[in-house]
């Protein structure tokens, strides 16, 4: 029957996995059994303010973090578990009446997570970058950022659209961080012995990622541990682990990530990871030396030296990141190309629910029409185009084709993001940086700010897609969850774009924080800025097989599929593989520790396994990405310095 109750009183034992419902009867059957119906609040004022804060909180933090250390926080976790104590505190001290409903936390995540992922990404890194190449005399102003940053945000909220049904309702891609959110708040609603088991499981663990974080942020806990046993030689030299970057990061986040994506994911990470490593990596530094402007290699991969002379690093990524990233793009075209079909009758129900809905499609009056998608994308995509001409110089056409680049390199993110909880946002940037480099070779500002507008699109609507993972598995109303991501944006710039002026008020300060994520931004735009040739002939090679491997990988799951599924689970997954040639090893090996965890677990008790390993890991993101932001937040507020 039809879920009418909210999930507040719904146990989550009695809901069907939808993954092992047959596809076709999928959306019938979150109709039925998750839609909550529209009775209970959602998109509330309350719900939206609430989230809008948290989001402009969030914002200042994630731009921060990212300064100083090349990444970002997911907000969601973090906003659900404030909005309900800040709003118990309020009915406490009777400044509201009620507290707010499961579903409208929901809508309040959805809020904040726009406003505080979605809006500053390419503040750190493109706009971050082109500072370092202008200076001060010729820096952007105030008003083009901040139209910048709105559009590029917005542009990730509409591609997410008709991305929503295929990959969360029909792929059912697991989204880990999507399902940890619902999973917090399923426990913060719980009602039950079994969902008060669950609960206390979450937040026991929730408590202890939260220590750990925040231990991890205060330098209390070593935040790697390096593996320093020696691997090879190579060019008459000795190089170890540690000299790779090869360590493990003892981060409960990460490990619980892996627990929640799984072992086929998880494995084909680590096996990447370990053909990057030990196999790729000794043939490129054997390779005759390679050299650029400014830089220092052996054979093909950038390595650093301290003053003494002595080799401290080898920047492994730097070079695979060509490769990985052209699996990635490459399988995730592929598999959009596999289910042209599928997407084109979600489009068409749609569609047609703006002439009143399909009898056949349960779903046609609840998803986001495709009619709102093109009122979106037409005044975004003239906008950057407009932005770019006028205040950049960008001819109009470049800026038009970044925007194209946007839906594609949105689809592989969105992907990757699905599959194993990790947005490659570098590495969409990269290749609209490489493909830059032969349209437009002598124009960094061409090069930087078309990757920004594809790479902060990408990340802003594989974030989003997370947020729509988490209703989705509440039973909310999607279009009611589009329309806060979309009214969250706007609580983000005006946030984020004050707070970037106040954190880097010149070259000067951006230099001071020596961010790793602006450093790799402009190197590659002045690697790049004589074209493709300054890429080494053995990355421009791996771009090639990469792509290969790319569309080998999803032809060869479909065929298993129907011809030999019990063989399929031994195909390696392409993103997973391909994204272990972009991340450090610590993150594949931490995430194969997760997976390896989750399996012995359920080998073993597979009945506590189902009931407590999603909530455990939960709480283990939730809490050190909480302590974490935390830590940030107060941070900024100069509690602990810089």
């Amino acid at each position: 029957m039809r879920a009418d109750a909210t999930p507040d009183t719904a146990a989550p034992t009695e809901l069907p996995n939808l993954a092992d419902v047959p596809a076709e009867d999928r959306d019938r059957v979150w109709y039925e059994r998750y839609y909550a119906g529209d009775d209970a609040p959602q998109l509330t004022v309350r719900a939206v303010v609430m989230g809008g804060v948290l989001g402009m909180l969030m914002s200042v933090s994630n731009l921060y973090t990212t300064l100083k250390l090349g990444w970002a926080f997911g907000v969601a976790i973090t906003a659900c578990v404030l909005s309900y104590a800040i709003w118990n505190v309020f009915i406490a001290l009777r400044l509201a009446k009620t507290p707010m409903t499961l579903l409208e936390n929901n809508c309040m995540q959805s809020t904040a997570s726009a406003a505080g992922y979605s809006t500053g990404g390419t503040l750190a890194t493109a706009v971050g970058a082109l500072l370092m190449i202008t200076g001060d005399a010729r820096r952007m102003g105030w008003v083009p950022v901040t139209a910048w940053v709105l559009l590029v945000a917005l542009l990730g909220v509409f591609l997410a659209i008709p991305m929503k049904r295929q990959m969360i309702n029909q792929e059912q891609l697991p989204f880990p961080s999507g399902i940890a959110a619902a999973e917090t708040l399923r426990s913060l609603y719980a009602k039950g012995a079994e969902s008060v088991q669950k609960a206390r499981a979450l937040i026991g663990a929730l408590l202890t990622g939260g220590v750990v974080g925040m231990l991890r942020s205060m330098e209390k806990i070593p935040g790697e541990l390096p593996l320093s046993f020696r691997l090879f030689e190579a060019n008459g030299r000795t190089f170890t682990g540690s000299q790779l970057g090869m360590s493990f990061e003892p981060s409960l986040l990460l490990i619980a990530a892996g627990m929640i994506v799984g072992m086929r994911v998880s494995a084909s990470m680590l096996l990447g990871s370990l053909i990057n490593y030990l196999v790729l990596t000794p043939r490129v530094l054997a390779q005759a030396d390679w050299t650029g402007v400014g830089k220092r290699f052996i054979g093909h991969m950038e390595v650093a030296f301290n003053p003494a002379g002595a080799l401290v690093a080898v920047k492994v990524t730097r070079w695979s990141l060509w490769l990985g990233t052209a699996i990635m793009v490459a399988s995730g075209l592929t598999a959009f190309a596999m289910s042209w079909r599928t997407i084109a009758r979600a489009m068409v129900g749609v569609k047609s629910a703006g002439k009143g809905g399909d009898a056949n499609d349960p779903l046609a009056a609840l998803e986001v029409p495709t009619q709102w998608m093109v009122m979106g994308m037409v005044p975004v995509t003239l906008g950057l185009m407009l932005l770019c001409w006028l205040a950049m110089g960008i001819h109009p056409l470049l800026g038009l084709l970044s925007v194209v680049l946007s839906f594609a390199l949105s689809l592989v993110a969105c992907r990757a993001t699905g599959e194993t909880d990790t947005t490659p946002i570098g590495a969409m940037g990269k290749i609209t940086q490489f493909i830059y480099a032969v349209l437009a070779p002598a124009d960094k500002t061409v090069n930087l700010m078309t990757a920004g507008i594809t790479a902060g699109a990408a990340g802003s609507s594989a974030d989003l897609l997370t947020d729509l993972k988490s209703g989705y598995l509440l039973g909310a109303n999607p279009r009611k969850q589009f329309l806060a991501q979309f009214i969250g944006t706007f609580f983000g710039v005006v946030a984020v774009v004050p707070a970037w002026y106040l954190l880097v008020p010149n070259r000067a300060a951006l230099e001071a924080f020596h961010s790793p994520a602006t450093g790799m931004w402009f190197a590659v735009a002045e690697a790049l800025s004589t074209g493709v040739n300054t890429i080494p002939a053995s990355a421009r090679l791996a771009i090639v097989v990469g792509g290969i491997v790319g569309i080998a990988l999803p032809l060869l799951d479909k065929l298993l599929s129907q011809k030999a599924p019990k063989v399929r689970p031994w195909v390696p997954s392409a993103m997973g593989l391909g994204l272990a040639f972009v991340v450090p090893f610590a993150n594949s090996l931490a995430f194969f520790v997760g997976a390896v965890i989750a399996e012995l677990w359920t080998r073993l008790n597979k009945r506590t396994a189902e009931r407590f390993v999603v909530p455990l890991a939960s709480g283990a993101v939730a809490g050190e990405s909480l302590a974490a932001a935390a830590y940030a937040i107060l941070a900024n507020l100069g509690v602990f310095g810089h």
